[in-house]
């Protein structure tokens, strides 16, 4: 009778389990480097929420003034001041039109500008609001 190969390996013992623990120093260095980048990522964006702490509260602050043209006018030019210094905020009309335009996205004239120091603005408050909302707050300043 033939006997089974495989009887005659009783007598090798199969290694033991290798443990996870301690981790090789490559497995410290992919921890080390995926914590780094997640502070790294909430840290950036704890900035960029603080950044824009006021165009939002600008944003609330407009939904109260709805129908006032000079309020919101005001707001924007706080938003400017707040943003890009209060040399930029405090230009001449023309200037600060040009500014304006750049900032938002909206297209004001200077007729709309000086509408607001009358009696009765014909600038849309709506554009004005729509201007605050779509304020740049990273736009680099060289008009």
């Amino acid at each position: 009778m033939m006997q089974n190969p495989l009887d005659a390996l009783h007598d090798v013992i199969p290694p033991e389990q290798v443990s996870w623990w301690p981790l090789t120093p490559a497995s410290w260095a992919v921890i080390l480097i995926t914590l780094l980048i997640v502070s790294a990522g909430i840290w950036l964006a704890v900035r960029h929420w603080q950044h824009n702490a006021a165009k939002r509260e600008a944003i609330k602050l407009s939904q109260q003034h709805t129908q006032d043209a000079l309020a919101l006018h005001g707001i924007l030019k706080r938003l400017t001041r707040h943003y890009y210094g209060t040399e930029q905020a405090a230009q001449p009309t023309a200037q600060w039109l040009r500014l304006l335009n750049k900032l938002t996205r909206q297209q004001f004239s200077q007729q709309d500008l000086s509408s607001l120091y009358s009696s009765q603005p014909t600038i849309d408050c709506s554009k004005l609001m729509a201007a605050i909302k779509t304020f740049k707050t990273k736009e680099a300043v060289h008009v």
